[in-house]
Protein backbone atom coordinates (compact mmCIF):
# COMPACT_ATOMS: atom_id res chain seq x y z
CA UNK A 1 0.00 0.00 0.00
CA UNK A 2 1.15 3.52 -0.63
CA UNK A 3 1.59 5.60 2.52
CA UNK A 4 -0.73 8.59 2.72
CA UNK A 5 0.28 11.88 4.34
CA UNK A 6 -0.69 12.25 7.98
CA UNK A 7 -1.65 15.53 9.53
CA UNK A 8 0.45 16.99 12.33
CA UNK A 9 0.08 14.84 15.47
CA UNK A 10 -2.11 16.32 18.19
CA UNK A 11 -1.77 15.75 21.96
CA UNK A 12 -2.54 12.27 23.25
CA UNK A 13 -6.20 11.32 23.10
CA UNK A 14 -8.61 8.66 24.34
CA UNK A 15 -6.49 5.75 23.21
CA UNK A 16 -7.21 2.33 21.78
CA UNK A 17 -10.49 2.09 23.68
CA UNK A 18 -11.83 4.74 21.29
CA UNK A 19 -10.77 2.65 18.34
CA UNK A 20 -12.27 -0.50 19.77
CA UNK A 21 -15.57 1.10 20.72
CA UNK A 22 -15.14 0.52 24.48
CA UNK A 23 -16.39 -3.03 24.10
CA UNK A 24 -14.93 -4.15 27.41
CA UNK A 25 -15.01 -1.60 30.21
CA UNK A 26 -12.66 -3.70 32.32
CA UNK A 27 -9.90 -3.27 29.76
CA UNK A 28 -7.63 -0.34 30.55
CA UNK A 29 -6.36 0.64 27.12
CA UNK A 30 -3.10 2.57 26.64
CA UNK A 31 -3.32 6.18 25.48
CA UNK A 32 -2.85 6.75 21.78
CA UNK A 33 -2.01 9.87 19.79
CA UNK A 34 -5.26 11.73 19.05
CA UNK A 35 -4.38 12.28 15.39
CA UNK A 36 -4.00 8.53 14.88
CA UNK A 37 -7.23 7.86 16.78
CA UNK A 38 -9.12 10.38 14.67
CA UNK A 39 -7.87 8.94 11.40
CA UNK A 40 -8.49 5.33 12.38
CA UNK A 41 -11.88 6.10 13.92
CA UNK A 42 -13.14 8.61 11.39
CA UNK A 43 -12.57 6.64 8.21
CA UNK A 44 -14.90 3.78 9.19
CA UNK A 45 -17.72 5.45 11.05
CA UNK A 46 -19.81 2.28 11.11
CA UNK A 47 -16.95 0.65 12.99
CA UNK A 48 -19.04 -2.01 14.71
CA UNK A 49 -17.37 -5.06 16.19
CA UNK A 50 -17.97 -8.06 13.93
CA UNK A 51 -16.88 -11.68 13.92
CA UNK A 52 -14.66 -12.97 11.16
CA UNK A 53 -13.36 -16.45 10.21
CA UNK A 54 -9.95 -16.76 11.82
CA UNK A 55 -8.41 -17.97 8.54
CA UNK A 56 -9.24 -14.64 6.91
CA UNK A 57 -6.82 -12.92 9.28
CA UNK A 58 -3.03 -12.92 9.02
CA UNK A 59 -0.13 -11.16 10.81
CA UNK A 60 0.51 -7.60 9.68
CA UNK A 61 3.54 -6.45 7.77
CA UNK A 62 3.99 -3.61 10.27
CA UNK A 63 3.97 -5.68 13.47
CA UNK A 64 6.85 -4.25 15.56
CA UNK A 65 7.12 -7.38 17.70
CA UNK A 66 9.66 -9.97 16.55
CA UNK A 67 9.46 -12.38 19.51
CA UNK A 68 6.35 -13.86 21.08
CA UNK A 69 6.62 -15.25 24.59
CA UNK A 70 5.16 -18.76 24.55
CA UNK A 71 4.25 -18.72 28.24
CA UNK A 72 2.37 -15.42 27.81
CA UNK A 73 0.45 -16.78 24.81
CA UNK A 74 -0.39 -19.97 26.75
CA UNK A 75 -1.75 -17.86 29.62
CA UNK A 76 -3.79 -15.78 27.18
CA UNK A 77 -5.11 -18.96 25.54
CA UNK A 78 -6.26 -20.24 28.93
CA UNK A 79 -8.09 -16.95 29.51
CA UNK A 80 -9.72 -17.09 26.06
CA UNK A 81 -10.80 -20.66 26.68
CA UNK A 82 -12.60 -19.49 29.82
CA UNK A 83 -13.98 -16.10 28.75
CA UNK A 84 -13.52 -15.80 25.00
CA UNK A 85 -11.73 -12.97 23.17
CA UNK A 86 -12.83 -9.94 25.17
CA UNK A 87 -10.95 -7.37 23.12
CA UNK A 88 -11.47 -7.35 19.34
CA UNK A 89 -8.54 -7.36 16.94
CA UNK A 90 -8.01 -4.30 14.77
CA UNK A 91 -7.49 -5.33 11.14
CA UNK A 92 -7.30 -3.67 7.74
CA UNK A 93 -8.24 -5.15 4.35
CA UNK A 94 -5.39 -6.40 2.17
CA UNK A 95 -5.61 -4.54 -1.10
CA UNK A 96 -6.50 -6.70 -4.11
CA UNK A 97 -7.30 -9.83 -2.07
CA UNK A 98 -10.76 -11.06 -1.17
CA UNK A 99 -11.55 -12.05 2.41
CA UNK A 100 -8.00 -11.24 3.52
CA UNK A 101 -7.13 -8.90 6.38
CA UNK A 102 -3.92 -8.11 8.19
CA UNK A 103 -3.67 -7.47 11.90
CA UNK A 104 -2.90 -3.97 13.09
CA UNK A 105 -3.34 -4.68 16.80
CA UNK A 106 -4.00 -7.95 18.57
CA UNK A 107 -1.68 -10.56 17.03
CA UNK A 108 -1.15 -12.27 20.39
CA UNK A 109 -4.93 -12.63 20.80
CA UNK A 110 -5.10 -14.12 17.30
CA UNK A 111 -2.31 -16.60 18.05
CA UNK A 112 -3.91 -17.58 21.36
CA UNK A 113 -7.32 -18.00 19.69
CA UNK A 114 -5.76 -20.35 17.15
CA UNK A 115 -4.25 -22.38 19.96
CA UNK A 116 -7.67 -22.70 21.59
CA UNK A 117 -9.18 -23.76 18.26
CA UNK A 118 -11.60 -20.87 17.70
CA UNK A 119 -13.09 -20.65 14.22
CA UNK A 120 -14.02 -16.96 14.46
CA UNK A 121 -12.59 -13.90 16.21
CA UNK A 122 -14.09 -10.47 16.95
CA UNK A 123 -12.57 -7.72 14.82
CA UNK A 124 -12.91 -4.07 13.94
CA UNK A 125 -12.05 -3.30 10.33
CA UNK A 126 -10.19 -0.05 9.66
CA UNK A 127 -8.86 1.44 6.44
CA UNK A 128 -5.35 2.66 7.29
CA UNK A 129 -2.25 3.71 5.42
CA UNK A 130 1.03 1.87 6.01
CA UNK A 131 2.25 4.72 8.19
CA UNK A 132 -0.87 4.69 10.36
CA UNK A 133 -0.70 0.89 10.64
CA UNK A 134 2.88 1.04 11.91
CA UNK A 135 2.11 3.92 14.28
CA UNK A 136 -0.87 2.18 15.86
CA UNK A 137 0.92 -1.18 16.15
CA UNK A 138 3.97 0.44 17.70
CA UNK A 139 2.07 2.72 20.07
CA UNK A 140 -0.19 -0.06 21.31
CA UNK A 141 2.78 -2.25 22.20
CA UNK A 142 4.97 0.56 23.57
CA UNK A 143 2.27 1.90 25.86
CA UNK A 144 1.57 -1.57 27.18
CA UNK A 145 5.32 -2.14 27.60
CA UNK A 146 4.98 -5.29 25.51
CA UNK A 147 8.05 -4.78 23.33
CA UNK A 148 11.68 -5.57 24.00
CA UNK A 149 13.99 -2.52 23.92
CA UNK A 150 15.30 -3.50 20.48
CA UNK A 151 11.82 -4.04 19.06
CA UNK A 152 10.82 -0.61 20.31
CA UNK A 153 13.99 0.95 18.87
CA UNK A 154 13.45 -0.75 15.51
CA UNK A 155 9.87 0.54 15.39
CA UNK A 156 11.11 4.09 15.96
CA UNK A 157 13.74 3.66 13.25
CA UNK A 158 11.15 2.50 10.73
CA UNK A 159 8.84 5.40 11.50
CA UNK A 160 11.71 7.83 10.98
CA UNK A 161 13.25 6.26 7.87
CA UNK A 162 10.17 4.98 6.04
CA UNK A 163 7.72 7.71 7.01
CA UNK A 164 10.06 10.67 7.60
CA UNK A 165 9.26 11.41 11.23
CA UNK A 166 11.65 13.68 13.08
CA UNK A 167 12.63 12.68 16.62
CA UNK A 168 10.56 15.55 18.03
CA UNK A 169 7.53 14.62 15.93
CA UNK A 170 7.89 10.95 16.79
CA UNK A 171 8.09 11.74 20.51
CA UNK A 172 4.74 13.53 20.28
CA UNK A 173 3.11 10.70 18.34
CA UNK A 174 4.11 7.92 20.74
CA UNK A 175 3.85 9.98 23.91
CA UNK A 176 7.52 9.64 24.92
CA UNK A 177 10.22 12.20 25.59
CA UNK A 178 12.74 13.07 22.89
CA UNK A 179 15.70 11.83 25.03
CA UNK A 180 13.89 8.49 25.39
CA UNK A 181 13.61 8.21 21.60
CA UNK A 182 17.31 9.14 21.22
CA UNK A 183 18.45 6.60 23.82
CA UNK A 184 16.37 3.82 22.28
CA UNK A 185 17.73 4.50 18.78
CA UNK A 186 21.30 4.32 20.10
CA UNK A 187 20.70 0.66 20.97
CA UNK A 188 20.65 -0.12 17.26
CA UNK A 189 24.36 0.83 17.06
CA UNK A 190 25.36 -2.02 19.39
CA UNK A 191 27.14 -5.08 17.92
CA UNK A 192 24.94 -8.05 17.02
CA UNK A 193 26.19 -10.28 19.90
CA UNK A 194 25.11 -7.61 22.39
CA UNK A 195 21.73 -7.27 20.69
CA UNK A 196 21.25 -11.01 21.02
CA UNK A 197 21.93 -10.79 24.76
CA UNK A 198 19.31 -8.03 25.06
CA UNK A 199 16.77 -10.06 23.08
CA UNK A 200 17.46 -13.08 25.28
CA UNK A 201 16.82 -11.01 28.41
CA UNK A 202 20.40 -11.36 29.65
CA UNK A 203 20.98 -7.61 29.46
CA UNK A 204 18.49 -4.92 30.43
CA UNK A 205 18.08 -1.48 28.89
CA UNK A 206 20.12 -0.11 31.80
CA UNK A 207 22.99 -2.50 31.11
CA UNK A 208 22.94 -1.63 27.42
CA UNK A 209 23.02 2.11 28.07
CA UNK A 210 26.02 1.64 30.37
CA UNK A 211 28.18 0.06 27.66
CA UNK A 212 26.87 1.70 24.51
CA UNK A 213 29.81 4.11 24.13
CA UNK A 214 32.50 1.60 25.11
CA UNK A 215 35.28 0.71 22.68
CA UNK A 216 34.48 -2.99 23.03
CA UNK A 217 30.85 -3.32 24.20
CA UNK A 218 30.77 -7.04 23.37
CA UNK A 219 33.52 -7.91 25.87
CA UNK A 220 31.89 -5.74 28.52
CA UNK A 221 28.51 -7.34 27.90
CA UNK A 222 29.96 -10.82 28.18
CA UNK A 223 31.63 -9.94 31.47
CA UNK A 224 28.43 -8.37 32.84
CA UNK A 225 26.42 -11.49 31.98
CA UNK A 226 29.11 -13.85 33.25
CA UNK A 227 29.30 -12.15 36.65
CA UNK A 228 25.59 -11.34 36.91
CA UNK A 229 26.31 -7.65 37.45
CA UNK A 230 23.68 -5.13 38.42
CA UNK A 231 23.20 -2.01 36.30
CA UNK A 232 25.20 0.04 38.81
CA UNK A 233 28.05 -2.47 38.69
CA UNK A 234 27.91 -2.44 34.89
CA UNK A 235 28.15 1.36 34.91
CA UNK A 236 31.16 1.13 37.24
CA UNK A 237 32.80 -1.46 34.99
CA UNK A 238 32.24 0.67 31.88
CA UNK A 239 33.61 3.75 33.63
CA UNK A 240 36.71 1.94 34.84
CA UNK A 241 37.32 0.48 31.38
CA UNK A 242 37.08 3.95 29.85
CA UNK A 243 39.53 5.32 32.44
CA UNK A 244 41.93 2.43 31.82
CA UNK A 245 41.73 3.04 28.09
CA UNK A 246 42.52 6.72 28.48
CA UNK A 247 45.43 5.93 30.79
CA UNK A 248 46.78 3.41 28.28
CA UNK A 249 46.52 5.91 25.44
CA UNK A 250 48.33 8.52 27.48
CA UNK A 251 51.11 6.25 28.67
CA UNK A 252 51.69 4.55 25.28
CA UNK A 253 53.59 1.92 27.22
CA UNK A 254 51.27 -0.92 28.07
CA UNK A 255 47.80 -2.05 26.99
CA UNK A 256 44.73 -1.16 29.00
CA UNK A 257 43.33 -3.68 31.45
CA UNK A 258 40.96 -6.26 30.03
CA UNK A 259 37.26 -6.20 30.87
CA UNK A 260 37.71 -9.33 32.99
CA UNK A 261 40.60 -7.76 34.95
CA UNK A 262 38.59 -4.61 35.68
CA UNK A 263 35.59 -6.70 36.70
CA UNK A 264 37.81 -8.71 39.07
CA UNK A 265 39.11 -5.48 40.62
CA UNK A 266 35.56 -4.25 41.18
CA UNK A 267 34.68 -7.58 42.83
CA UNK A 268 37.71 -7.28 45.13
CA UNK A 269 36.71 -3.74 46.06
CA UNK A 270 33.25 -4.93 47.05
CA UNK A 271 34.72 -7.78 49.08
CA UNK A 272 37.01 -5.43 50.99
CA UNK A 273 34.18 -2.96 51.55
CA UNK A 274 32.08 -5.72 53.12
CA UNK A 275 35.00 -6.73 55.33
CA UNK A 276 35.85 -3.28 56.71
CA UNK A 277 32.59 -1.40 56.21
CA UNK A 278 34.14 1.51 54.27
CA UNK A 279 34.49 2.48 50.62
CA UNK A 280 37.58 1.00 48.98
CA UNK A 281 39.26 1.89 45.67
CA UNK A 282 41.94 -0.26 44.07
CA UNK A 283 44.26 1.38 41.53
CA UNK A 284 46.25 -0.91 39.23
CA UNK A 285 49.27 0.11 37.16
CA UNK A 286 50.39 -3.02 35.41
CA UNK A 287 51.35 -5.50 38.13
CA UNK A 288 51.67 -2.77 40.76
CA UNK A 289 49.04 -0.60 42.34
CA UNK A 290 47.54 0.82 45.52
CA UNK A 291 44.46 0.52 47.73
CA UNK A 292 42.63 3.61 48.98
CA UNK A 293 40.28 3.35 51.97
CA UNK A 294 37.87 6.26 52.38
CA UNK A 295 36.87 7.22 55.94
CA UNK A 296 34.75 10.07 57.27
CA UNK A 297 36.37 10.53 60.66
CA UNK A 298 39.11 9.40 63.04
CA UNK A 299 36.76 6.91 64.67
CA UNK A 300 36.36 5.11 61.38
CA UNK A 301 40.13 5.20 60.83
CA UNK A 302 40.70 3.70 64.30
CA UNK A 303 38.22 0.96 63.45
CA UNK A 304 40.10 0.09 60.26
CA UNK A 305 43.41 0.01 62.08
CA UNK A 306 41.98 -2.33 64.75
CA UNK A 307 40.72 -4.70 62.05
CA UNK A 308 44.09 -4.66 60.28
CA UNK A 309 45.85 -5.44 63.55
CA UNK A 310 43.48 -8.37 64.04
Amino acid sequence: MTAKPLSKPAPLGRGLSALFGDTDSSYQAPRLAAATVALAHGRDKAGAVQTMPIEWVQPGAFQPRRRFDEDAIKGLADSIRERGVLQPLMVRPIEGEKDSYEIIAGERRWRAAQRVGLHEVPVMVRTLSDREALEIGLIENVQRQDLSPLEEAEGYRRLMEEFHHSQDGLAKVVGKSRPHITNMLRLLTLPQPVKQMIDAGQLSMGHARAIITAKDPTSLAQEIVKKGMSVRQAESLAKRMAEAGRAGDAAKKKPALSAQAVADVIALEKELERAIGLKVKIHLDGKKGSIAIHFAGLDQLDGVIRKLRG
